[in-house]
């Protein structure tokens, strides 16, 4: 069932209402929970949104000009559906969140859209956590323009890139676990450099970790993940660039969609003395 959102509803005119507050989060890695601040457990649109735990917002503000709209959120850990372990991981980070307001004793009538956006950083406190919803105006405060930069500022494979990826990434098993941050595959990691590998089974699931190198059938990671590596995990083990313009050029012959000025003189220039 689809949420039809209305900016205000008959139920909510009268002078004593049930009103309850819905949090409705989709994360990144495709899980969607939903929390609400009533005492019992309610569904709405047909997600079930938990009583537990407690989810309390601040003064929400907003408005009508350009202003960022901004609303944090604390609650508590609950190790069913918010883990420290998750929260530390950043699964949490940037998530999708609409928060509603409904009628406890019908939460299907017009559920009243209060707030919509992302969580920013999402803090531990004790045994709680705290989050910041920022919301849709906040990409207002992103520059207008790039700043010049010797590196590439595509992303590889994207479109302005324009590299093709069919080939350059390949699905990957953990054979052996040699520590923290170096990992054997059982397959071929040349090209991993300054790629990623998205975990798809295992504890890591759902996270994303950087290569710093790849030679043979060896990983190396920039950090370690999370949650520790088990033979047997499986992810997509996706080819990377260093950004640097002869990487362009000679592996990719990509030059012309070369996102850099790598020729433009930089402040080391200021810093030169004729040579007698």
């Amino acid at each position: 069932m689809t949420i039809v959102e209305k900016p205000m509803t008959t139920w909510a005119n009268p002078e004593v209402t049930a009103l309850a507050f819905c949090w409705r989060i989709d994360r990144s890695d495709g899980v969607t929970v939903g929390f609400t601040s009533a005492d019992r457990d309610l569904s709405v649109g047909g997600l079930d949104y938990r009583a537990r735990p407690g989810m309390l917002p601040s003064a929400v503000r907003l408005s009508e000009t350009f202003d960022v709209d901004t609303l944090d959120v604390s609650g508590a850990i609950d190790d069913a559906a918010i883990s420290a372990g998750d929260l530390a991981a950043g699964r949490w980070d940037g998530a999708r969140v609409r928060l509603y307001a409904v009628d406890r004793g019908h939460p299907d009538d017009a559920p009243m859209l209060i707030a919509r956006g992302r969580l920013g950083d999402v803090e531990q406190q004790d045994r709680g956590f705290t989050a910041e919803l920022r919301g849709v105006t906040a990409v207002l405060e992103r520059p207008v323009i790039e700043q010049t930069s010797p590196e590439c500022r595509a992303e590889l494979g994207d479109r302005r890139c324009r590299v093709a990826m069919a080939g350059r990434r390949r699905m990957v098993r953990v054979v052996e676990a040699v520590d923290a941050t170096n990992v054997r595959i059982d397959g071929d990691a040349g090209g991993a450099e300054f790629g990623r590998i998205d975990w798809f089974t295992g504890a890591n699931s759902g996270l994303t970790a950087n290569v710093r190198t790849g030679a043979g059938d060896m990983l190396s990671l920039f950090e370690a993940p999370a949650f520790a590596l088990a033979v047997g995990d499986m992810g997509e083990l996706i080819e990377g660039c260093d950004k640097g313009f002869a990487t362009c050029r000679d592996r990719f012959g990509n030059a012309a969609n070369f996102r850099g000025e790598p020729h433009l003189p930089g402040n080391d220039l200021l810093l030169r003395y004729a040579q007698g």
